[in-house]
C-alpha cells in the first residue's frame, strides 16, 4: 500500500492535541539528550544512545532513506546505538510533544496547525519532499484536466479531510468555489473510473498510480506546480529537544542524507529492498512506480544546489503562504529551523553533491 506523506486523516485530525498532551512536552530530555551533553563536555564524542522516529505511514518506499540508514549502518556511524522507526499512520505531533519519540516524519499541515491552534512547540529541520504530492487526477480520455481552469464546470471528488486544502488551491488560482462542483468521496478512486466524478483529489504516489496500473491513461494536475507549493515528509522535533540536542540531530541528518542519497542513486534496487526487507505485503510494481514518482518530488533544482532536505527561504515562505490559504496562520520562523542543516552542509560539503 502506498500513500503520500500527508496522513489520510488530513486536516480533520490536526486538532488531536489536548492541554494534557501539551503539558507532557519534553523539557529537553528524551533519548540521547544525556549522551549529547556528555559529548559536548568531554574530549571524545560520546554515543547518542537510542532514539525513536515516528513514521507518518506504514513502512513502505516513503521511508526508504530511513530504512537504508538502518540497513547500511549510517545511524550507527553517526553515533546511535539504535534508531527505532515507529510505523504509522500518525501525524507525529502528539508523540513528539509527549516525548514518546524524538523525531517525527510528517508535514507542514500537521505541524502548522498544531503550532497555530494547539500551542505546540515544534520545528521542521528539513524536508525529504520539496514538492507536495497532491494532485487532481482525471482520465485522459475523460475530463483530461490539465489546468486549474479546466476544473470549472466539472465535478471533483474531494475527501472531507482535504477540503480545506482543495479550497485553498481554488483560491490560489482565482477560481470561485461555486464554479466547481465538489462531491464528497472517500479515498478509493472508483468514483473516477466509474464516471461519477470528472476529477479526483489524489496523491501522485498513490491513487494516481492505482488508476494507472489498472490500465487507464491518466492526467495529473499537481497542486505543487499550480499555486499550492508545500514541502512534505518533513523532519520535525520539539523546540526543547532541538535546543538540547543540536549535535545529535546534526548527526541524525547526516545519516538521513546518506540513506536518501543511496535511494536517489539506486531507486530500482531500493524499491526491491523495501519490498523484500522493509515493508509488509507491498506490491512490487506499485512500489517501484511510487519510488520513481516520489523522486520527482525529492530531487529539484533547489536540492541540486543546496543538498537533500534543504528548504530555501523562498520555499519556506511559499509553504507558509499555502498554509495561510488553508486557514493556518504561522510565520516561517514559527515552524522552520534550517540552521542545523546549514551547519551539516558547511561541515560536510561533500554531502551536497548527492548525485552518483
Amino acid at each position: 500500500m502506498t500513500r503520500s506523506p500527508f496522513p489520510r486523516r488530513g486536516l480533520a485530525a490536526l486538532g488531536l492535541l489536548s492541554g494534557g498532551a501539551l503539558a507532557l512536552t519534553a523539557c529537553g530530555g528524551g533519548a540521547g539528550s544525556t549522551a549529547a551533553g556528555d559529548a559536548a563536555a568531554g574530549d571524545e564524542p560520546a554515543g547518542h544512545g537510542s532514539i525513536a522516529v515516528q513514521q507518518s505511514w506504514i513502512s513502505n518506499e516513503e521511508f526508504a532513506g530511513e530504512f537504508y540508514a538502518q540497513k547500511f549502518g549510517y545511524y550507527e556511524e553517526a553515533g546511535f546505538d539504535e534508531v527505532t522507526l515507529v510505523e504509522g499512520p500518525s501525524t507525529g505531533v502528539a508523540e513528539l510533544m509527549s516525548g514518546q519519540v524524538q523525531v517525527a516524519l510528517n508535514d507542514p499541515l500537521a505541524v502548522g496547525a498544531a503550532v497555530a491552534n494547539e500551542g505546540a512547540t515544534i520545528k521542521m529541520i528539513g524536508a525529504t519532499f520539496q514538492k507536495n504530492p497532491f494532485t487532481v487526477l482525471s482520465l485522459a480520455d475523460g475530463a483530461d484536466i490539465q489546468t486549474p481552469e479546466d476544473m470549472i464546470g466539472k465535478t471533483i471528488g474531494v475527501q472531507d479531510s482535504n477540503r480545506a486544502a482543495f479550497d485553498a488551491f481554488l483560491d490560489a488560482n482565482g477560481i470561485a468555489h461555486d464554479e466547481v462542483d465538489v462531491a464528497t468521496v472517500m479515498y478509493d478512486p472508483a468514483p473516477l473510473t466509474n464516471g461519477e466524478v470528472d476529477g479526483f483529489y489524489a496523491y501522485l504516489t498513490n491513487e494516481a498510480l492505482t488508476v494507472k496500473l489498472a490500465g487507464h491513461d491518466v492526467t495529473n494536475l499537481p497542486l505543487a506546480d499550480n499555486g499550492f507549493p508545500l514541502v512534505a515528509e518533513t523532519v520535525s522535533v520539539t523546540d526543547a529537544y532541538l535546543a538540547d540536542n543540536r549535535e545529535l540531530l546534526k548527526d541524525f541528518l547526516v545519516a538521513e542524507i546518506k540513506g536518501w542519497t543511496d535511494v536517489v542513486n539506486g531507486p530500482e534496487q531500493a524499491a526491491e529492498d523495501v519490498v523484500n526487507e522493509f515493508g509488509t505485503d507491498l506490491d512490487p510494481a506499485k512500489t517501484l512506480e511510487a519510488m520513481n514518482a516520489q523522486l520527482e518530488l525529492i530531487v529539484t533544482p533547489d536540492t541540486e544546489q543546496h543538498g537533500l532536505f534543504a528548504i530555501t527561504e523562498d520555499m519556506q515562505q511559499a509553504t507558509v503562504d499555502s498554509l495561510a490559504g488553508a486557514g493556518i496562520q504561522v510565520a516561517a520562523e514559527d515552524i522552520f529551523d534550517l540552521s542545523l542543516l546549514e551547519e551539516v552542509y558547511a561541515e560536510n560539503p561533500d554531502l551536497v553533491d548527492y548525485a552518483g
